[in-house]
């Protein structure tokens, strides 16, 4: 059977096809083509990589089409069937011989050599040699971003655009604009046993029914479309006769089945359906309405977003006993989970099974290094054990992670089915690899994950484990590959002369970091936990630790400022005997992050800043705060100092710190950091994070739950739960610092810019016309606006008719000190109102 796909994941030894009605197959890598198999062989027989031969990620990218063959439908051990594919033209393009070619057809190719003047292309017609100059392959090199040149195994979507010497030499065309452009028609002798999946072309329609309709094609052709294919804005207005645009979908010519789409995407050759965007996959949807009921396949959603989903009969309930087919009337609502998404019929795969919508893991992607899981055991290997955490996904737990000791027969301890509790040592989605530990020292641990250099700082104690003993010390390994050195003399408070007689591989052991690069991945560490440095060792303290503790975290200070910068101000503090010099942040001047611009903008060195906080010694200098809100919540002691201080429910004040498409991280004073999932984020639906917060600003978060075991707290920044209860109070009250702020800016203006400082909306001032744009917008002058630039909209000039030089009487809408800009009014409406 022949099928259209399209690439889901790309890997070193397969191609994950996603195929149409949700399904999924795969292209082992010796499944490319004959000339890549070739190369692959040459690379075992050698034991060297050949210059030529490339990976399949640096050929094949997600999204793009191509044209498959089934080899093999298995069942699995799991019970799940593996659908095995080829996208060789060897097999796919069979049907073809010399003589059928034709100028106008469209068909599968892969590249067999490069040559001077263009590639040799594979078709898999015997006797016919084809050739793809390089005038008709640039444009389709450079969309694909994979390289200078086409690669050996590349696969591609090739027009023939002259066939010479009866079939037996074909020139070849990839262009892009040419192959969306090209249609199959009659002439081109398209017959049952040569039909190639991926052609477009145009249909009538012969009959509608409720699952699809049945249309003729290419004359004596008939096919049909079932009802996840018909153009889901032209689904009710299909009629007889009418004459429609498809693609070609599979083809199997023993039972003479055709299957065809009206999907837009794909009805220009060459095309791309639509991706789902990442922070779909796994949502769970409240409220999915249904559209339609199948009694024999499922039901199609209507998702919040407008976009619509199907679910499989055997995911409409828990058993087939408990199904109700009423439940699923047209209207009803269903709660639901995205548990993937077809490519090939451009639409999400949804769940309504209870024990789906509640499970933790979906995909590999939800899956966190150092997240401790629940699994069984599904098989034991040499190389250690495998552990079933989810559907679909698996991890291996190391024969050296099986216990705290080492195994000699795991057999013994474990059997299949057993239930297990693992931590998750690495995670890459992208390869689908999970490594995991059942040592229950890490497990249990409740230390602080170090999976990054960047997090190893000097002085942080975690668990590791010894992976290499020797005379020079011990080699200790953290999560995600992390590892350091501990040297001889800092294996204990006492000498040991041999480290391998003391240490074992696999052992698991507190560990203090001393120093860490991150850029050169070197981290040295220490087993001496309690040892304080001594006046002659090298992580003495150094002067600025000696004066950081002068101050507290909460303390009111007033400061000079010695420098400015784009990011913020440097600044010494007064009446301080060391003249001591910190930072305020820019995003820290003001609760209001326009506020923190302008003021940023106003001020000037030397100006002295009072009640500044000190707000943390991080990096290289103090860092101090003016937001007012911030200050407030210090003073009022509603902050917690500690992680072992916070309560679910708890309000609290802080910062944003970062913007990350999931959701939006907020620091408090004294340290402490939470997440705020993007449901979490606002009482309105979050499409994108970043429209709805920036980093710097102030916010109040009700603490939703903590994790003491991943010291990790989760917060919720919608307004209608972080109201302490007299909400209007608490708006007056951030309007009035925010018009306090504003007047202090204005003083601050006074001193270079008086004249914008005079300027307030409302205020009615005397302008001459400079200019008339060609959107209808003006340009005024005038005594009072002298080097700032005024402008009034088309809207504004109301219906007036002016002139360069005219005199007008006008009411000030906005001034932008930033900007020096002043936007005005002259309709009649806004002049008579009382300033």
């Amino acid at each position: 059977m022949l099928l259209l796909g399209c690439i889901k994941e790309v890997s070193d030894y397969e191609l994950t096809i996603s195929l149409p009605n949700g399904l999924s197959g795969f292209v082992p890598v010796t499944q490319i083509s004959d000339a890549y198999s070739k190369l692959l062989t040459k690379q075992v027989a050698q034991g060297e990589l050949p210059e030529e031969l490339h990976s399949l990620p640096d050929m094949y990218s997600p999204g793009a089409l191509v044209r498959c063959i089934v080899t093999s439908n298995e069942k699995s051990a799991d019970g799940r069937r593996s659908v095995k594919l080829s996208i060789d033209p060897k097999k796919v393009n069979k049907g073809l011989n010399s003589a059928t070619l034709a100028a106008g057809m469209l068909l599968s190719g892969s590249v067999l050599s490069m040559e001077d003047h263009g590639y040799l292309i594979d078709i898999g017609v015997t006797g016919t040699h084809a050739f793809l100059p390089h005038q008709k392959a640039k444009n389709y090199i450079k969309a694909v971003k994979k390289g200078p040149d086409l690669k050996i195994g590349q696969n591609l979507n090739c027009l023939i655009v002259e066939v010479k010497n009866e079939g037996r030499v074909v020139c070849l065309s990839i262009d892009r604009s040419e192959v969306a452009a090209s249609i199959a028609t009659e002439r081109q002798n398209w017959t049952l046993s040569n039909l190639l999946p991926g052609l477009v072309v145009k249909g009538r329609v012969q009959k509608v029914a409720p699952l699809g309709m049945k249309l003729t094609f290419l004359s004596y052709f008939t096919g049909i479309v079932d009802f996840m294919h018909m153009d889901p804005e032209k689904s009710m207005s299909y009629s007889p006769d009418q004459v429609v645009k498809a693609c070609v979908l599979s083809v199997q010519p023993t039972s003479r089945a055709v299957r065809l789409t009206l999907l837009p995407p794909f009805l220009h050759a060459g095309g791309a359906p639509r991706q789902l965007p990442g922070q779909r996959m796994g949502a769970v949807l409240e409220e999915a309405t249904v559209k339609a009921f199948y009694k024999q396949f499922g039901a199609i959603f209507e998702l919040d977003d407008g976009t619509l989903a199907f679910a499989r009969l055997k995911h409409l309930s828990k058993t087939r006993k408990s199904f109700k087919p009423g439940a699923f009337t047209e209207g009803c609502k269903h709660k639901c989970r995205i548990i993937d998404y077809s490519l090939m019929d451009e639409m999400c795969v949804v769940s309504l099974k209870h024990e789906i919508i509640e499970a933790r893991f979906l995909q590999y992607q939800d899956i966190h290094t150092g997240d401790v899981v629940q699994g069984k055991v599904f098989s034991l290997k040499p190389i250690g054990m495998q552990v079933k955490v989810a559907d679909g996904i698996r991890g291996l737990v190391p024969s050296l992670h099986l216990s705290d000791v080492i195994l000699k027969q795991p057999e013994k301890k474990y059997n299949i089915g057993d239930e297990v509790k693992c931590r998750v040592l690495e995670c890459n989605p992208e390869g689908k690899k999970l490594i995991l530990t059942v040592k229950k020292s890490l497990v249990q641990s409740k230390l602080p994950v170090l999976s990054s250099y960047e997090d190893a700082k000097p002085g942080l104690i975690t668990h590791g484990f010894v992976v290499c003993a020797r005379e020079f010390g011990c080699i200790v390994k953290f999560y995600n590959d992390v590892k350091g050195l501990v040297p001889k003399n800092e294996l204990g408070s006492e000498p040991i002369s041999c480290p391998d007689k003391v240490f074992y591989e696999g052992q698991v052991l507190k560990v203090m970091v001393l120093k860490c690069e991150p850029q050169q991945e070197r981290l040295l560490l220490s087993f001496r936990l309690s040892s304080k440095p001594g006046p002659e060792d090298k992580w003495k303290c150094t002067p600025k630790e000696k004066q950081e503790v002068k101050y507290q975290i909460g303390e009111i200070v007033d400061v000079k400022i010695l420098k400015k910068k784009v990011n913020g101000l440097e600044v010494s503090i007064l009446e301080d005997e060391d003249n001591m010099v910190a930072w305020i942040p820019k995003l820290h001047l003001s609760d209001f992050v326009a506020t923190s611009e302008l003021l940023w903008h106003c001020l000037q060195e030397g100006d002295v800043l009072p009640k500044v906080m000190y707000l943390s010694d991080k990096g290289e200098h103090i860092i101090l705060s003016r937001k007012s809100a911030v200050i407030s919540a210090v003073q009022e002691e509603q902050v917690v100092r500690s992680f072992s201080e916070i309560q679910p429910g708890m309000l609290l004040t802080g910062y944003v710190r970062n913007v990350m498409p999931f959701g939006v991280f907020v620091e408090f004073p004294f340290g402490v950091t939470g997440l705020a999932p993007k449901v979490s984020m606002s009482d309105k639906f979050v499409t994108d994070t970043k429209d709805h917060f920036v980093v710097g600003q102030t916010v109040i978060a009700k603490v939703m739950s903590i994790d003491e075991e991943k010291q990790r707290v989760l917060l919720n920044l919608k307004v209608s739960e972080c109201s302490s209860g007299d909400s209007a109070a608490e708006s007056f009250a951030l309007l009035n610092q925010y018009f306090k702020e504003l007047k202090e800016i204005r003083d601050l203006l006074r001193r270079g810019e008086p004249s914008i400082c005079e300027l307030v909306p409302g205020k009615r001032v005397h302008l001459v016309v400079q200019d008339v744009r060609e959107d209808g917008s003006a340009l005024f002058s005038g005594s009072s606006v002298t080097g700032l630039t005024v402008t009034a909209t088309r809207y504004h000039l109301g219906d007036k008719n002016i002139a360069p030089g005219d005199k007008r009487k006008a009411v000030v809408l906005h001034v932008d000190a930033l900007t020096s800009e002043v936007y005005v009014s002259l309709r009649e409406e806004l002049l008579k109102q009382r300033p």
